[in-house]
């Protein structure tokens, strides 16, 4: 079984290369969470720069309480089957309805022939589909 430090520092890797993807700054991160920019640097160094500094526990509390890292990259750092998630207030059917939706969009499109498994869904896009279920599971 492989290091437990070492599967963290490759999912931090992982939500770097993400981050980038989507186009979401360090540096709004760090204005939004207020952890300073070159730390950050140390948790989410570019593709093929400097090993990742453990992510501190602080740091991910910092990142989830201020909205810094949207919830399903920062799950990335948590076994499969956990997932961080926002406890509703109250169940609005409005928001649910578009919950229900959200997932059978998201299980079609991982059906596609041209995902990354074909019609077969593989661990990524597991990983989007819980993550979009994940508002069902707290109102189940």
């Amino acid at each position: 079984m492989r290091d437990a430090n070492e599967i963290v520092r490759q999912r931090q890797s992982a939500i770097r290369r993400e981050l980038d993807r989507r186009g979401i700054a360090l540096k709004a991160i760090s204005f939004d969470s207020g952890i300073a920019y070159q730390t950050l640097l140390t948790y989410f160094p570019q593709e093929g720069g400097a090993r990742p500094v453990m992510l501190p526990m602080a740091a991910v509390y910092a990142l989830a309480d201020h909205n810094a890292i949207p919830d399903d990259l920062l799950s990335l750092l948590l076994p499969p089957s956990r997932l961080i998630i926002r406890a509703p207030d109250g169940i609005d059917i409005d928001e649910l309805d578009a919950a229900c939706r959200s997932v059978v969009a998201e299980i079609a499109k991982a059906h596609r022939a041209d995902s990354p498994g074909g019609p077969a869904i593989v661990d990524c896009e597991e990983v989007t589909i819980m993550a979009a279920a994940a508002p069902l599971r707290m109102v189940a």
